[in-house]
This record gives C-alpha cells, sequence and structure tokens, in this order.
C-alpha cells in the first residue's frame, strides 16, 4: 500500500498536469495562439524538464510522471504557437 505522502505527491501531478490539458485541447481546436506567451511556456517547459530531471535522480515517480507529461503538453502547445503564428 502506498504511503501518505505518495499518495499526496501523484494527486498534486494529477492536478498539475491536467492542468494544461484545457489549454492543449483549445489550441488545437482554435488554431489560435495569439494571446499565448511565448516566453512564459518556454520558460514553463525549462522548469518542468528540470524538475523532471530532480524526479529521476531522486527515483520519485510522481514529480517523474507529472513532469514529463507537463513538458510534452508545453512543447506541444509551443509547437502549436509556432505553428500557427
Amino acid at each position: 500500500m502506498m504511503d501518505i505522502i505518495t499518495i499526496i505527491g501523484l494527486t498534486a501531478a494529477a492536478f498539475t498536469t491536467i492542468a494544461l490539458f484545457p489549454q492543449l485541447i483549445k489550441v488545437w481546436k482554435t488554431k489560435s495562439t495569439r494571446d499565448i506567451s511565448t516566453g512564459m511556456f518556454s520558460l514553463y517547459c525549462c522548469g518542468v524538464f528540470l524538475w523532471f530531471v530532480y524526479g529521476v535522480y531522486l527515483n520519485n515517480s510522481p514529480i517523474i510522471i507529472a513532469n514529463s507529461l507537463a513538458f510534452v503538453q508545453g512543447i506541444i502547445i509551443l509547437i502549436f504557437k509556432a505553428k500557427y503564428k
């Protein structure tokens, strides 16, 4: 059975990972990225990538899972930003 700290970590990981999904879907459907900041999403992707590396170093699956998925979503949004410019 998982300990409470792991459950909290997995719950936080789920919430923060799911948080980007509505933005990703909106961009995909509307093909509009006008109001999305390239700088903000670039910094965000760098940050979640570093969190991913940190999670790998600690062998902490909530950190690894959340940040790898958040990184992929952020990169997709940046790709859409470049594509729909």
